[in-house]
């Protein structure tokens, strides 16, 4: 993705932060242990949104610092109670000190970076052998019903198997996690989680009607899913992690 329309893209998350909130699902407890390494006791969620991940990191009894360029999803995460500090500015610019972090995560946003740039301030950031730590949750698209779901939503963000991230010289090569597990939802949620997508929310009213009444005829019509009916979505989670050399 060229950074225009890298930025484009990315610019549909600068409202709409409640609705990310409500319906994102948070990241499996080994994926997140996966990241952290032992004895940390600092760490930065850059691309932080409105803090899934930053606040699973706190919890662990880590200082940490939440980075996002969007006021409207630092706003939420600020709401939350135990919210950590909020610094509102770019992964590849963060103005923050040097060597300050034992671990940097980037949850749902390293696709979203000028991945140069931000390996290199990444860096900046880290103390010595500190850790970079990437995931993403992803629809798991293996499972036929998930993968139609999945076309109809626009979900561009899901990776083939084989995917790597690519990451500067800076790093050591990303060691992998897969984790596969399910999301309690109900159909009214699907709906919802469709309208949290990037596809969506730079869409005009005509395509956000059209996504709508696609996923209402194939969950409610075709699945024959009833209003409120609870069922599990499949996901696996990516995770990736790297040493600044």
């Amino acid at each position: 993705m060229d950074d225009a329309r890298r930025l484009a893209f990315g610019a549909a998350f600068a409202t709409g932060g409640g609705l990310y909130d409500a319906v994102r699902p948070g990241y499996p407890d080994d994926a997140v242990d996966f990241l952290v390494p032992d004895g940390a006791r600092d760490a930065v969620d850059l691309g932080a949104g409105t803090g899934i991940l930053t606040l699973q990191l706190a919890s662990r009894g880590l200082g940490t610092t939440a980075v996002d360029p969007s006021a409207d999803m630092l706003t939420q995460l600020r709401r939350k109670s135990g919210a950590p500090a909020t610094v509102q500015a770019t992964a590849e610019s963060t103005g923050l000190p040097d060597a300050a972090f034992d671990v940097a995560t980037y949850a749902q946003a390293w696709h979203w970076v000028d991945v140069p740039r931000a390996s290199a301030e990444t860096a900046r950031i880290l103390r010595p052998g500190g850790r970079l730590g990437l995931i993403w949750n992803q629809l798991d698209v293996t499972v036929p019903w998930v993968h139609r779901l999945s076309r109809i939503m626009h979900a561009g963000d899901v990776h083939r198997p084989e995917f790597v991230p690519a990451i500067g010289p800076e790093f050591s090569g990303p060691e992998p996690l897969r984790v596969h597990w399910e999301q309690p939802v109900t159909p009214e949620h699907l709906i919802e989680l469709a309208k949290s997508r990037s596809y969506y929310l730079r869409a005009d009213p005509p395509t956000r009607a059209r996504v709508e009444g696609n996923l209402v005829w194939y969950l409610y019509e075709h699945l024959a899913l009833q209003p409120g009916q609870p069922l599990g979505l499949p996901y696996y989670t990516h995770a990736w992690r790297a040493h600044r050399r």
